[in-house]
C-alpha cells in the first residue's frame, strides 16, 4: 500500500459509487473488504441526503442534529457546519477528510512512532476510531430503515420502547402509571413555583419515573456523587439477512458484539461525561478505560489545547482513585442474554442496537435503545462486524434497485 495509490483508489471508488456503480460489482478493493464497506457508506450520505429518516425527517437533518456538538479534535469546529448543504459535505468528504487523515497520521507518528503512511491509509480507508464506526452504524440504520420501512425503528421513541417493552416482558426501567404529577417549590407561595406534568401514559409529553440509583457493586467503583452509570451493550442482528437469504431466523440470529462500562464523574447528572471502560463480554472483567471527550471540545480555544489522541490507559476512577480495571461485572452472561432476548422480542430485523443497561438498586433494567448506536470505544470482532455490514450492503442494494426502479451499473 502507498499513500498516493490508496488516495487515488479512494477517489476512484467513491466516484464509481456516486455515479451509480453497484456495490456487488465494485471493481475496487476486492481484497480489502473494510475499505469497500467504508467508501460505500460515504457515498450513501448523498443518496440518503433528502430521503426520509426514522427520527429526524431527513437523513441530512439527522446529521445536523447529531454532529452539532462534535468536532474533529484540535479544530473546535462543529461538524454540523459541513452538513447544511451538499456541496459543503462533498468538500468535507473528498478534500477535508483526507487532509484530516494526513494530520492525524502525523500526530500518531509523533506519539507512537508508527509510520505516517501506514496510519494515513488506515484512517482514510479502514478507520478504527469510534467516530467512524458510529457514523457507519448511523448510515446502516438509515439505509435499512428507508428501504425496509421496518416497524422496529419506532423503538427509538423512548415512550414506545417503555410501553411495548413492558407489554413484551422486556426488563425496562419502571415508570409511574398516573395521569399527571404536580411539582411545587416548598418555599414559594401565591401560586408561584407550581408545575404540572401530564404523563405519557395519557398522551402527555412527559415520561415520569422514579429516580434509580447504582447498586452496591457499581456504587463501590464510583465517587459518592456519581450519577447512575450504565453499560452500553451492542447487539448485532442477522435476522433480516437470514430471512432475505432463505435461512431460519430467530434469537440465534442475534449476538452481543461489545460492552462498555461508563463510569460517571463526580457531581454529574448523567453518565454522558464518563470514563469508558472496555468490558470483556465473555467474563465480565472490566478492562482499561479511555474517553472521547476530546471530540466534544468546541470553539477556538480548543485549537491549541485539545489533544488529537487518547489511549486506553485509565485503570482508576479519576475522582476517587478507586481501581475499576479488573473488577468483574456480576452475572455478565445473564446481562447479555437479556439484551439478546430483548432485541429478538422488540426489533429483531433492526441490524444494530445499543442498549443502555443500568445495574440499579431495583435490579438490572434497560433504560432505552439507540439504533444509530455508538460502540463507545469498546472492543469487538471487527472482521465479523464488517462481514455483516457487507452482507447488509449487498442485500439492501437489491431493495434499492426495486425501490428506485432502475438497475445500478
Amino acid at each position: 500500500m502507498s499513500a498516493l495509490s490508496d488516495t487515488l483508489d479512494f477517489y476512484r471508488c467513491f466516484g464509481y459509487f456516486a455515479f451509480g456503480g453497484s456495490y456487488a460489482g465494485c471493481p475496487y478493493f476486492k481484497d480489502r473488504l473494510q475499505a469497500k464497506v467504508q467508501v460505500y457508506s460515504l457515498a450513501l450520505i448523498f443518496y440518503l441526503w433528502s430521503r426520509p429518516h426514522y427520527r429526524s425527517g431527513t437523513f441530512q437533518n439527522d446529521m445536523v442534529k447529531n454532529l452539532r456538538n462534535v468536532a474533529i479534535p484540535g479544530t473546535g469546529v462543529p461538524l454540523s457546519i459541513f452538513c447544511y448543504f451538499k456541496p459543503l459535505t462533498y468538500l468535507f468528504v473528498l478534500f477535508i477528510n483526507p487532509l484530516v487523515c494526513a494530520v492525524a497520521a502525523w500526530h500518531s507518528h509523533k506519539k507512537t512512532g508508527r509510520p505516517w503512511q501506514e496510519t494515513y491509509c488506515e484512517q482514510l480507508l479502514t478507520p478504527q476510531d469510534w467516530f467512524s464506526y458510529w457514523r457507519l452504524n448511523c448510515r446502516l440504520a438509515s439505509y435499512h430503515s428507508y428501504l425496509t420501512s421496518s416497524d422496529g425503528y419506532r423503538q427509538e421513541d423512548k415512550w414506545t420502547f417503555l410501553k411495548e417493552g413492558k407489554e413484551k416482558g422486556v426488563p425496562i426501567s419502571p415508570y409511574l402509571d398516573v395521569p399527571a404529577i404536580v411539582v411545587k417549590d416548598k418555599n414559594e407561595e401565591g401560586g408561584m413555583g407550581i408545575f404540572f406534568y401530564k404523563n405519557a401514559v395519557v398522551d402527555g409529553d412527559w415520561i415520569i419515573q422514579e429516580r434509580l440509583y447504582n447498586n452496591a457493586f457499581v456504587a463501590g467503583l464510583l465517587p459518592e456523587s456519581a450519577p447512575l452509570s450504565t453499560m452500553r451493550v451492542i447487539t448485532g442482528s442477522r435476522w433480516w439477512l437470514d430471512k432475505q437469504e432463505g435461512r431460519a431466523a430467530g434469537a440465534e440470529s442475534i449476538k452481543a458484539l461489545s460492552s462498555v462500562f461508563r463510569a460517571g464523574m463526580a457531581g454529574a447528572s448523567t453518565d454522558h461525561s464518563s470514563i469508558l471502560f472496555d468490558v470483556d463480554s465473555k467474563t465480565g472483567t472490566i478492562g482499561k478505560g479511555t474517553t472521547n471527550n476530546h471530540w466534544y471540545k468546541l470553539g477556538p480555544q480548543s485549537v491549541m489545547t485539545c489533544p488529537w489522541l487518547s489511549t486506553h490507559d485509565t485503570t482508576h476512577h479519576p475522582d476517587n482513585h478507586q481501581q475499576v480495571t479488573g473488577a468483574v461485572i456480576p452475572d455478565m452472561k445473564s446481562v447479555l442474554a437479556m439484551v439478546v432476548d430483548s432485541h429478538n422480542k422488540l426489533l429483531p430485523d433492526v441490524p444494530m442496537v445499543g442498549w443502555d443497561v443500568a445495574m440499579t438498586n431495583k435490579g438490572v433494567v434497560l433504560l432505552e435503545v439507540n439504533l444509530s448506536c455508538n460502540f463507545f470505544r469498546g472492543s469487538f470482532d471487527v472482521a465479523s462486524y464488517i462481514s455483516m455490514v457487507d452482507e447488509y450492503w449487498t442485500q439492501l442494494e437489491k431493495l434499492r434497485i426495486l425501490k428506485d426502479g432502475k438497475k445500478q451499473n
